[in-house]
Order: C-alpha cells, then structure tokens, then sequence
C-alpha cells in the first residue's frame, strides 16, 4: 500500500529537508498538504506529492451556490497544477450547513462539483470530497457522514469525483469503520488516518484498531494513498514509522 503524510502535522517539528529525506528512508512515497514553495523540495527527495486543497475553505464551500464561480476557478488553477506535478488528488470541501438540510446540500455540492467534473477527467485527476467531523473539529460541516458524500458521488457518477474517507473524522462520527470500507470503497479514492481521540498517533493509545483496517483496505486491492494526518505527541519520526509499519 502507498503511504504518505501531511505536512502540515509536522512543520513546525522537523525542517522540511530532514523530514522529507527521512520519510522516504521509512518507505514514505508521498507527503501532502503543503505549499507550492516546497513542490521542488519533496519532488527532489523522492517523494510525490499525493493531494493538495482544490480550493478554498472548509467552511465556504461546494453547498453554497455563490461560491460555485470562486471554487471553480480555483479548482481549474490547482487542476493545472496537479497535471504539472503529477498530483493525483485535490481536496474538496462541502462547506459549513447554515441551515441546509441534507437533500438540499447534497444538490447544490453535486451542481458545484458538476462544473468541473469534466475538466477533472480530463486532466486525469481526482476530486475528492472529504468527509470531516462536525462533533469535534468542524462545528457545522456538512459532510460529516459517509452517506452525504456517497449521494453526492451518485448523483454525478463520475471516474473523477470521489470521497476522501478520513478514518479517525469518521470514527467521531459514525464508526462502524470496516463495514464501511468494505461496502463502500469503490468511492474511496484516498485515506487519512490519525488516533482517536486527540488525533494524535494511531498506535494503543487511542480507540481506532488501525491493524484491521488496515488489512481491510488491502482486501479491497486499493491502489491509491493512505496519508498519516496525525500530530505527532512523541518523537515525529518515531511516531511515522510506526505508522507506516502499521500499513506495511
């Protein structure tokens, strides 16, 4: 399985040159979320850079039909982007409810989705809605349960639109990790980990049983990433190869 991280856990931890070179001695094949400027530096080191955002922000996003125009924009920006450094993945975001009910927010997300679908395929990237917990992190999120992203995935039934499945968000949410995985995950086009509770490392501290999930999506012949999106409360470069050793 290919396994990455996101940078934006570790930043302020390690330099961005030690840490890339590191994680690529670990087995690490790909680092994401981070800025433009760093492209070079983890390309260089032998990493691919595995998913950025696709646009602006968690909170004013895809469910609001004034930011349609804005998003797709952005979306066409970082869509060239990807093409030019290979990356295989841009993050979406439903945005915020503000009263939306789900019928509605499904709708109006799949529209705003619906105007860059097409340009999507033909780049050959991934736009991947990701789910996030609105109990915990994200008051308000919309797209807090896998059915919301699965309807939305229906309604466009596009190669290129897909779910970020992030474990530990869904843990909060609705648990029942497995089975989900396992029924759904032909929409599953990426996955993020991290411990339960405090997203911190996913080893005996926390709840999740990341051994068996982790052959769970092996099972499913997954061939894309599995990105570690924990901060680290240990040793940074400990607390990742354990990690990786986890879904080795």
């Amino acid at each position: 399985m290919k396994q990455g991280f996101s940078y934006w856990c570790f930043e302020n931890l390690i330099e961005a040159r030690d840490l890339f070179e590191a994680a690529v001695k670990i087995g690490f094949s790909a680092v994401e979320l981070l800025p433009e400027s760093l492209f070079s530096l983890a390309r260089d080191s032998g990493l691919q850079i595995s998913a950025i955002n696709g646009h602006s922000s968690i909170e004013n996003g895809l469910n609001q039909p004034e930011n349609h125009a804005r998003i797709e924009l952005e979306i066409m920006v970082n869509l060239k982007l990807a093409q030019k450094w290979a990356i295989p993945n841009l993050i979406c975001f439903s945005g915020n409810k503000r009263g939306l009910d789900f019928e509605t927010g499904v709708q109006i997300t799949a529209e705003g989705l619906s105007r860059v679908a097409r340009h999507a395929e033909n780049a050959g990237v991934n736009l991947i809605l990701e789910l996030l917990n609105s109990k915990v992190d994200h008051p308000d999120y919309q797209c807090d349960h896998t059915a919301f992203g699965l309807k939305v995935c229906e309604m466009l039934n596009s190669s290129r639109v897909k779910l970020l499945y992030d474990i530990y968000h869904m843990q909060i949410m609705e648990g029942d990790i497995i089975r989900t995985i396992q029924n759904h995950h032909s929409s599953f086009a990426h996955y993020h980990t991290a411990g339960n509770p405090g997203r911190n490392e996913i080893d005996y501290t926390q709840e999740i049983n990341y051994s068996a999930i982790a052959k769970s999506i092996s099972k499913t012949g997954f061939e894309g990433f599995v990105t570690h999106e924990f901060v680290p409360k240990n040793d940074p470069m400990r607390s990742l190869e354990q990690a990786f050793k986890i879904f080795a």
